[in-house]
């Protein structure tokens, strides 16, 4: 149901009574727009507006409870889970650069290159499968990925479960966590997992308009917007579906595909052809603050990006049906990236804790 927004917070009305005295009333107006509710085991929040409580995952083996919130904020920022204590996953999921890094290709330990831009944590309450590729089942098993790869955290789970049993105060907080004592790679995993379905993004000026605001928008970001979902001229909503702005699938929009030795993305884990360079469809959520942009951050800016869609992407072999030229004028590219624009809101989860000594 859309609501109707007053400009202003409280007017005041003269009332005239009988006695001809004059009385001073208050017309309140009416309340914002609230998000849905969302509740797992113990746990309940109030979602940020836009976001639709009916599509979060959350497997049965880990529901979510505030302490092991608060366990996986500590965990998900303390930089001794690797292998030289120089980084942790928010090194490369910051949360002042849109829970990415702001890197093409993100360092690991000893500087190392990776090979692949670092997705946004940002709405992955609403996500099953994790990477570019998906060959994570979900956020428990993603957290324990990077701990292993000798480019980002160079660690093994042996080593990582002694460095956080060396630090005294996590224990009690795995205890409260869990409810008996013990650290284990499992619980580090559930941990983050926790806190990571906790960073939410939403309540945007998008999220205002489709509430009822009709002034959140401008005129650019309106036009933008019915191109966005125009099946005959953009059509980005068939990838970029709901309120997530994904449809959670893998497409081949070639990039990279010129390459001589092109990452082949989801068909490393499928093995069917169809997948070969096939990533994941990212959220639109805030993306202005997750630049570059693609699975190799290849693309600077949203523009870039928008460029590249027009020109029907890359063409190779398994280019994914949906990509084709859109003979869009710059008027449409500008509205188009007015309206992503407008997909930047509010961010929970941000703020960085205080971690154990």
């Amino acid at each position: 149901m859309r609501l109707r927004l007053l400009a202003g917070t409280m007017a005041t009305v003269l009332l005239i009574g009988c006695s001809g005295a004059p009385k001073e009333a208050q017309k309140t107006a009416p309340a914002a727009p609230q998000g849905e509710t969302f509740t797992s085991g113990e746990y309940t929040t109030v979602l940020p507006l836009g976001l639709q409580a009916g599509a979060a995952y959350v497997p049965d083996k880990n529901p979510i409870s505030q302490v092991k919130i608060d366990l996986g904020h500590k965990l998900y920022f303390d930089a001794r889970l690797s292998k030289d204590g120089t980084i942790s996953c928010a090194t490369c999921h910051a949360p002042e650069q849109g829970f990415s890094d702001g890197r093409p290709t993100s360092l690991g330990i000893n500087h190392q290159p990776g090979a692949r831009n670092a997705p946004t944590v940002m709405n992955r309450l609403f996500s099953k499968e994790q990477f570019w590729d998906g060959r994570a089942a979900d956020l428990e098993d993603q957290a324990l990925g990077p701990i292993q790869n000798p480019i980002e955290m160079g660690h093994t789970l042996e080593g990582m479960i002694s460095n956080v049993e060396k630090i005294q105060a996590y224990a009690p907080e795995f205890s409260a966590a869990f409810g008996s004592p013990g650290i284990n790679a499992d619980r580090v995993a559930m941990a983050i997992a926790s806190y990571e379905r906790t960073v939410l993004a939403g309540n945007s000026l998008y999220d205002r308009y489709q509430a009822g605001d009709t002034t959140a928008l401008s005129g650019s970001a309106v036009r933008g917007m019915n191109l966005f979902n125009d099946a005959q001229k953009a059509n980005c909503v068939t990838c970029h579906a709901g309120f997530n702005f994904t449809d959670e699938s893998y497409h081949n929009l070639g990039v990279g595909m010129d390459k001589p030795n092109p990452d082949w993305g989801r068909f490393s884990v499928t093995k069917n052809d169809f997948d070969k360079g096939a990533f994941k469809t990212p959220t639109l959520r805030n993306v202005t603050q997750s630049g570059p942009y693609m699975h190799d951050g290849s693309h600077t800016t949203l523009l870039d990006v928008v460029n590249f869609y027009d020109r029907g992407g890359l063409k190779n072999q398994w280019l994914s049906k949906e990509i084709k030229p859109l003979h869009l004028t710059d008027q449409d590219r500008a509205d188009l990236v007015a309206f992503l624009e407008s997909l930047t809101g509010e961010v929970r989860g941000a703020e960085r804790p205080a971690l154990p000594q």
